[in-house]
């Protein structure tokens, strides 16, 4: 894919949405780390459901930590992986409040270092919470950017790379949302809609009439 097409793919992704945004329910920094820690192998709308009780109770690292993981645990059985995620988010309570005086960091390193925290995460949190330009590749966007030839790469880390070098500055903001709901809604993994996607036109993918890769 050239760049005059890339511009249009973005072009109409911004035109259809202006304005994306996570479907993650979170009011501050500490509740969108919280919920994207919850978020690895469960649906946003399964997150959503367990932090609105959770953050009603306690929505600081100072709360969530006294809670302990037994008083945590109750509120994230529903998700899968519950018992391993309680323990990164109550080890990442206790190392906000001894390292980082209770606030979330802004940098990728201090992100990284946190339980429970890799680059995916440091991502979502520096794009949505601190409105930086980065792309977090999930595998929604993985699939997306191999299929429509945006951004071909075997591994997570080299979509990532080289959508940070193809996509135009005017749109990198918004890349992450626009793709991971593309991915989520349009461009399934089983069954993409693509008799009906406005970026047919312009995607690699051989296989349109098939469902999957």
């Amino acid at each position: 894919m050239n760049d005059a097409k890339r511009r249009a793919l973005f072009a109409r992704l911004r035109a259809a949405n202006p304005a994306p945004r996570t479907e993650l329910s979170y009011q501050s920094p500490f509740e969108l780390l919280v919920a994207v820690i919850l978020s690895a192998q469960a649906t946003d709308k399964s997150v959503n459901k367990a932090t609105a009780a959770l953050f009603r109770e306690a929505n600081t690292p100072a709360a969530v930590l006294a809670l302990g993981i037994e008083g945590l645990s109750p509120f994230i059985k529903s998700i899968g992986l519950y018992n391993s995620k309680a323990k990164h988010i109550i080890a990442t309570c206790q190392f906000l409040l001894e390292r980082h005086a209770g606030s979330v960091p802004r940098s990728r390193e201090e992100l990284e270092s946190l339980p429970g925290v890799g680059r995916k995460t440091a991502n979502v949190i520096l794009n949505t919470a601190f409105g930086e330009a980065t792309i977090a590749v999930d595998t929604h966007i993985f699939r997306v950017a191999n299929r429509l030839g945006l951004a071909p790469g075997k591994t997570v880390r080299a979509v990532e790379e080289k959508l940070l070098k193809v996509v135009a500055p005017e749109f990198r903001q918004e890349a992450h949302h626009w793709l991971i709901l593309h991915g989520r809604y349009v461009c399934k993994a089983r069954n993409p809609a693509c008799p009906t996607c406005h970026l047919a036109d312009l995607c690699t993918y051989r296989h349109k009439s098939h469902a999957g890769i």
